[in-house]
C-alpha cells in the first residue's frame, strides 16, 4: 500500500511540474507605494484579472497551485509579492494597511477593472482591507484563513510564543494587527468567498464573524484542513474558487 500511495505522489507532482512548464509564469517589477515589488503573471492575455496575495513570510511561490489552476482555466494571474518579504529587501517596519494600499496601486497601474482579489492569511487580511478603504475596487475577494484581530483561536497562546521567539518585524506585526472592527465589514458589498480550515488557526466562530459581517458573503470550512494543508500543494482552494467565480459569472 505504502508503495501505491507513493508511486500516485509521484506521478501527481511529475505531472503538476509538467502542467506548470505548459503555463510559463512572467516575472515583472512594478513600482507602488514607494517601493519596487515584484510579480507574476500567469494565464492568457484577455483572460479576466485574479490578484492573489500570500501569507506572512511568504512569496509569490505562495499560491502557485492556484495560480497555475486559475490560469489553466484561462484567467489571467496576478501574484504581488508583499513588501519587504520574498525577494523584496526587508523593512524595519510593517502594517497591513501598507500592503493593502500596495494592491491597490498595483491594481490601478496595471488598469485592471474589478479583477478578483484572493489572498490566503495576511494576504486575506488585505484582500478586505483594500476592499474596504477603496470600495469598487474589487469584482469578487477570497478571503482564505483571515482574521480581525490576533487572539482569534484556541492556539493563539501558542502561536504567540513562536512570535516572540521570531522577534522580526514582520512576526511582531502580527502581535498588535489588525485590528478590525466587524461592524466595518458591511463597507464590502462585492460577492466574497471566506474560507478556513477546521482545524485552523484560526477558529471557526471567528471566521464566521467575518463571513456574517459581509452582505453577500459565503463561509467554507475544509474539513480536516489546517491553516496550509489546503493551500500548499493542494487544488481544495482553487477548486473551491473556480466554482464561486463559475456561480457569480466570472
Amino acid at each position: 500500500m505504502k508503495i501505491i500511495r507513493k508511486t500516485i505522489a509521484f506521478f501527481y507532482f511529475t505531472a503538476l511540474r509538467i502542467s506548470c512548464r505548459r503555463v510559463p509564469e512572467k516575472i515583472d517589477y512594478i513600482e507602488v507605494n514607494g517601493l519596487t515589488l515584484l510579480y507574476s503573471i500567469r494565464g492568457p492575455e484577455g483572460g479576466k484579472p485574479v490578484v492573489l496575495m500570500h501569507g506572512n513570510g511568504g512569496s509569490h511561490k505562495s499560491m502557485a497551485t492556484q495560480s497555475l489552476q486559475l490560469a489553466k482555466a484561462g484567467y489571467r494571474v496576478y501574484t504581488l509579492e508583499s513588501r519587504g518579504q520574498g525577494v523584496n529587501p526587508p523593512l524595519d517596519e510593517y502594517h497591513y494597511a501598507d500592503m493593502a494600499e500596495d494592491c491597490y496601486q498595483f491594481i490601478q497601474k496595471l488598469g485592471l477593472k474589478k479583477p478578483l482579489v484572493g489572498g490566503w492569511s495576511d494576504g486575506g487580511i488585505n484582500a478586505l482591507l483594500l476592499e474596504m478603504a477603496h470600495p469598487g475596487t474589487c469584482g469578487l475577494i477570497v478571503a482564505a484563513g483571515a482574521n480581525l484581530k490576533p487572539d482569534c483561536g484556541e492556539g493563539f497562546e501558542e502561536f504567540k510564543a513562536w512570535i516572540l521567539e521570531q522577534g522580526t518585524p514582520l512576526a511582531m506585526m502580527m502581535l498588535s494587527e489588525p485590528d478590525i472592527d466587524p461592524a466595518s465589514l458591511s463597507a464590502i458589498k462585492c460577492p466574497s468567498l471566506i474560507t478556513v480550515g477546521s482545524r485552523d488557526l484560526i477558529s471557526v466562530e471567528h471566521t464566521k464573524l467575518i463571513s456574517d459581517n459581509i452582505p453577500d458573503s459565503e463561509l467554507v470550512v475544509f474539513e480536516g484542513a489546517s491553516h496550509s494543508s489546503y493551500i500548499k500543494k493542494n487544488p481544495r482552494l482553487g477548486r473551491c474558487m473556480l466554482d464561486f467565480m463559475a456561480r457569480h459569472g466570472y
